[in-house]
C-alpha cells in the first residue's frame, strides 16, 4: 500500500512539474491553417483581355467557377483594383502589384486569371508572387502593325510647316504571304493631307518624317490622324494615332538672335512651353543672313520684318545695332550684348514690383550665379524686376527693369547666363519657368503660366488611361465643373484635384473641346483608341500552382488551455491525496 502510494504521489508530481515546464519553455510547432474564407480571384481586365485573340470569355467564365457557389470574390485590376463586374475590360495597362498589395491582408485562397502579359512582373515582391495560383490564358500569335507614336509641333502659324516624325512597327506571328509595304496617311477631318509610302520591319519599329504647310488646316485647334494603310494586319485598333495642333494667324511670339546663343535658345524653349502660344525663331548668323532658328532655312529679311512687326510679343537678343532695325516700343523684351561685367553674379531677391508676387515661390539661394552683368542706362520711369551682387557682397546691380508708359510695356534684361538655370533643372529650373512666364503674363497682358485655373497635362491620352489636369491658379485647388464636347454629345464632369494639384479624368475614345461654364479656359484633348495592349506580347508572368489559401499556422504551448488545466489538476489532487493520507 505505502509502494502504490509512493508512486501515485510521485506520478502526480511528475505530470504537474511537466506541465508546468512546458509551459515555462513555451515550445511552438506550425501546420497548416484550417479556413473556412471563401476564395479571392484577381481578374485582369486589361484591353489585352478583350484584343484579338484576346481570352476575356473564356477568363470570365473562370473566375465565376473559381470563386464558386460559396460567395468567393472577384476583383478586376489592371492600373487600379476595382469591384468585379461583367463589363468587357476598359484598362490600358497591366499592373498586377496593386491588386496583391491589397490582397495581402486578407487570408484564404487567392486566384489570378491573366493573359501573362503583366507589365510590373519585376516588380512584385518575391513573397506576394509566390502566393497565389496564377491561371495563364494567352493569346494566340497573331499578325499586327501599329502606329507606335507621332512627334509634332502643337503651337504653330499658318505660315509654318508642319513636320510629323512618326514611328511604326510590327510584332507577333507574319501571314503565309506578308505585306511588306504600307502607306503612312495624315488626315484631318476625312481629307487626306500627305501620303508616304513605306517599308514594313520584320519586327520592332521604325521611324520617318512627313511634312505638309500649316496653311492646309484651318485656324485654331484641329486633329491630325495619322494611319497605317494596307499592312493587312489583324488588330486594326493601332493602326493610327491622333494628335492635337493648334494654328494661329501669325505668330504669337518671335524671337530674334542676332547672333544665336545658348541665351536665346533657352528662351524660346521656355516661353513656347510656358505661354502656350505659337513662338517662331530667326537667327542671323552672318551679318544680313537670316535663318529659321528650327530648320535653319535661309528667310529673307523682309519675311523676319513682316514677322516682328505682326507678333504680339518681340524678344530681341544679340547686339543692338544688328537689331535696331526691329525695334519697337510695345511688347518687347530686349535682351542685348553690352560691355560686360563677368564674374559670378547672384540674384537677390526681387524688389517691390508689379511681378514680385509672381517670383515670390521662387528659391534664390540655390540659383547658379549670372556670369556677366552689363550697365543699365538709368531710366526714372522703370521699375526694377531683379537686382544682383558680384559675390554676393558689395552693393546691388540693375539685371532686368520693367517700362510701362502710356500702355507700352517693354522689359530689359542686363544679364548672361540665366540660361543656366534652365540646364540645370530642379529648383533653378523652375525658377527659370518663373521668370519667363512672369514677363510674358506682363507683356501680353494675360496669364502665360495658365493664370486660369486649370489645364491638361497633355492633350493626348491612349485608350484606356485618364487625362490628367493640372491646377495653375495661384488659389488652393478645389472642385471645377468642365464641359465636354465630343461627336456623342455634351457632358458634364467635375474635376477634383488631389493634394498635389492634379485631377483625373476617365473618358470613352474621341476628340473633347472642353472649356470651363464660366468661358475662362478652353482647348481640346483627345482620348485616341491606341492602346499599347492591342498589340501582341510576351508572356511574363508563367502559370504556378501557389500556396496553400490558408498558409501555415504556429501554434505555441501557452495556446493551449488544457496544459494549464493539467498542471493545476496534477498539483491538486497531489495536494487532496496527501491531506487523506495524513502526510504533510
Amino acid at each position: 500500500m505505502r509502494g502504490r502510494l509512493r508512486f501515485g504521489l510521485a506520478l502526480l508530481r511528475a505530470v504537474g512539474l511537466g506541465a508546468l515546464l512546458l509551459l515555462l519553455f513555451n515550445p511552438t510547432r506550425s501546420r497548416s491553417a484550417v479556413t473556412t474564407t471563401p476564395p479571392l480571384v484577381l481578374l485582369d481586365a486589361s484591353l489585352s483581355m478583350r484584343g484579338a485573340n484576346g481570352p476575356w470569355r473564356a477568363a470570365l467564365d473562370s473566375a465565376r467557377r473559381l470563386a464558386g457557389p460559396g460567395g468567393g470574390t472577384i476583383w478586376r485590376f489592371g492600373d487600379a483594383v476595382t469591384a468585379f463586374d461583367t463589363g468587357p475590360p476598359a484598362t490600358g495597362a497591366s499592373r498586377l502589384g496593386p491588386a496583391l498589395a491589397a490582397a495581402g491582408a486578407r487570408g484564404g485562397p487567392l486566384v489570378v486569371i491573366t493573359d501573362g502579359a503583366i507589365a510590373d512582373t519585376i516588380d512584385l515582391p518575391a513573397d506576394l508572387r509566390r502566393r497565389p495560383r496564377i491561371v495563364v490564358l494567352p493569346r494566340a500569335p497573331f499578325f499586327d502593325a501599329y502606329v507606335a507614336a507621332v512627334e509634332a509641333p502643337r503651337r504653330v502659324s499658318a505660315a509654318d510647316t508642319i513636320r510629323l516624325r512618326v514611328a511604326y512597327g510590327t510584332a507577333g506571328t507574319r501571314a503565309a504571304t506578308p505585306a511588306r509595304t504600307a502607306t503612312l496617311t495624315v488626315s484631318s477631318r476625312g481629307r487626306r493631307l500627305t501620303t508616304h509610302d513605306v517599308a514594313l520591319p520584320d519586327s520592332g519599329a521604325l521611324t520617318t518624317e512627313m511634312a505638309f504647310p500649316a496653311a492646309r488646316l484651318s485656324a485654331g485647334w484641329s486633329v491630325l490622324e495619322v494611319r497605317l494603310e494596307g499592312a493587312g494586319d489583324v488588330e486594326p485598333r493601332d493602326d493610327a494615332r491622333r494628335i492635337a495642333i493648334d494654328v494661329s494667324p501669325q505668330p504669337t511670339v518671335v524671337v530674334l538672335a542676332a547672333p544665336p546663343d545658348w541665351e536665346s535658345r533657352f528662351f524660346a524653349k521656355t516661353i513656347a512651353d510656358v505661354a502656350r502660344v505659337p513662338v517662331r525663331v530667326f537667327v542671323e548668323t552672318e551679318p544680313g543672313r537670316w535663318r529659321d532658328g528650327t530648320t535653319l532655312v535661309p528667310v529673307a529679311g523682309d519675311a523676319v520684318g513682316r514677322a516682328a512687326a505682326g507678333a504680339r510679343l518681340l524678344a530681341l537678343f544679340g547686339d543692338p545695332r544688328r537689331l535696331a532695325r526691329y525695334r519697337r516700343r510695345a511688347g518687347l523684351i530686349a535682351w542685348p550684348l553690352m560691355a560686360e561685367r563677368s564674374g559670378d553674379w547672384y540674384v537677390d531677391p526681387p524688389p517691390a514690383s508689379p511681378l514680385a508676387g509672381a517670383l515670390a515661390g521662387v528659391a534664390w539661394d540655390s540659383l547658379p550665379p549670372v556670369t556677366a552683368l552689363a550697365d543699365q542706362p538709368t531710366d526714372s520711369g522703370g521699375v526694377v524686376l531683379l537686382t544682383g551682387r558680384l559675390a554676393r557682397r558689395g552693393p546691388p546691380r540693375t539685371l532686368a527693369v520693367l517700362h510701362d508708359s502710356a500702355g507700352s510695356r517693354r522689359v530689359s534684361v542686363a544679364g548672361t547666363g540665366l540660361w543656366r538655370w534652365a540646364f540645370r533643372g530642379g529648383a533653378p529650373g523652375e525658377a527659370y519657368r518663373a521668370f519667363v512666364a512672369a514677363v510674358t503674363d506682363w507683356l501680353l497682358g494675360t496669364s502665360a503660366q495658365g493664370a486660369g485655373r486649370v489645364e491638361p497635362l497633355a492633350t493626348e491620352a491612349t485608350n484606356g488611361t485618364p487625362v490628367r489636369w493640372r491646377w495653375t491658379g495661384r488659389a488652393v485647388p478645389r472642385p471645377l465643373p468642365i464641359m465636354l464636347e465630343s461627336s456623342g454629345g455634351v457632358r458634364t464632369d467635375t474635376l477634383r484635384f488631389d493634394a498635389q494639384g492634379q485631377a483625373l479624368l476617365r473618358l470613352p475614345p474621341d476628340a473633347y473641346r472642353w472649356r470651363l461654364p464660366d468661358g475662362t479656359e478652353r482647348g481640346l484633348v483627345i482620348v485616341e483608341e491606341y492602346s499599347d495592349e492591342w498589340r501582341p506580347a510576351a508572356v511574363t508572368l508563367p502559370p504556378q500552382a501557389g500556396e496553400s489559401g490558408a498558409g501555415r499556422v504556429v501554434v505555441a504551448a501557452r495556446d493551449r488551455w488544457w496544459w494549464f488545466a493539467l498542471a493545476i489538476a496534477a498539483f491538486a489532487a497531489e495536494w487532496a491525496w496527501r491531506r487523506r493520507q495524513g502526510l504533510p
